[in-house]
């Protein structure tokens, strides 16, 4: 018998996280653009956890989005001033204070992040041009990855969950924004990883029986359970 999952958080229903996360209010709106694997292969994805924390957050999934209506409507919306989470020359440094408030003109500041590995991002960028003409934010001095449970392609490459909590660190040092709950990303990204361990911990144990063979196991000991074939 297959497990009941939670298709919010990806997870068993029993081990479901929703009700443990408080959707946290922020004066800063984010917008999570998915790459389609991510979506459908990544299962612990720190980009829908991190869309669960935020309450004033979207996510969207695709690789072009110039025709997306949605992202389209909030980019050209005169109230929101959008920029692009991506490091690089000409980015501005939030832990520098390189953005500021009069900056925005009374507009709300509207962040865009790329949700995937750095090769599926870079796609994702070069492929969306309206992407490309947003002004670009960055930090610095972030903390090194707490990713356990996946190797980062180098040093300084955070998972998504942890450039929003940098992110979100940054803007609050620059008084753009306030961070009320710092400690619960984190502590639902080290839950996540170790529930992970604990699972590739158990299938490496000798006795473990994977759950379709139980399944097989079990039809074989109850036939009444048999799927019959007319």
């Amino acid at each position: 018998m297959s497990r009941v999952m939670c298709y919010k958080c990806n997870r068993p229903q029993q081990l479901c996280w929703c009700g443990k996360v408080v959707p946290m209010a922020t004066r800063t709106k984010f917008v999570i653009l998915m790459h389609p694997y991510e979506h459908r292969q990544i299962k612990l994805n720190t980009g829908r956890l991190t869309h669960f924390c935020l309450a004033d957050s979207e996510l969207y999934v695709g690789e072009r989005f110039d025709e997306h209506v949605a992202v389209q409507a909030l980019i050209a919306d005169p109230q929101n001033y959008p920029v692009l989470l991506y490091p690089g020359e000409g980015a501005w440094d939030l832990s520098k204070g390189e953005l500021r408030a009069g900056d925005f003109e009374g507009r709300r500041l509207v962040v865009f992040l790329l949700d995937g590995t750095w090769r599926q991002v870079r796609p994702m960028l070069r492929f969306s041009e309206s992407l490309q003409r947003l002004p670009r934010v960055m930090f610095s001095g972030a903390a090194p990855s707490r990713y356990v449970i996946k190797r980062q392609p180098e040093a300084g490459c955070l998972s998504t969950l942890e450039a929003t909590h940098e992110l979100l660190l940054a803007l609050e040092r620059s008084g753009l924004d306030e961070y009320t709950i710092p400690e619960q990303m984190l502590e639902i990204f080290m839950e996540m990883q170790a529930f992970q361990v604990r699972c590739e911990e158990e299938n490496r144990r000798p006795d473990f029986v994977p759950r379709k063979d139980q399944e097989k196991v079990a039809g074989r000991l109850n036939p009444s359970k048999r799927r019959r074939v007319f």
